[in-house]
């Protein structure tokens, strides 16, 4: 493979990536990234007690159950 064309197409992919994602976030979108939040603080005394007692501003109710 032609090392040049190679770097070219890494450059290229490279500014495709680096071009923010403007979209507008979905239900879907914004349910994953609870989601992901949820599972990296899973372990934390804070997070526990706010899945216990539910003070939450979400719409949607906390995904992950800990010792219950």
């Amino acid at each position: 493979m032609d090392a040049e064309q190679s770097i070219a197409e890494i450059e290229w992919l490279e500014r495709i990536f680096a071009v923010p994602d403007t979209r507008p976030l979905s239900a879907a979108d914004i349910s994953a990234a609870n989601r992901r939040h949820d599972e990296v603080l899973a372990h934390s005394p804070w997070f526990r007690l706010w899945q216990r007692y539910g003070v939450c501003c979400r719409a949607e109710s906390p995904v992950l159950r800990l010792d219950e």
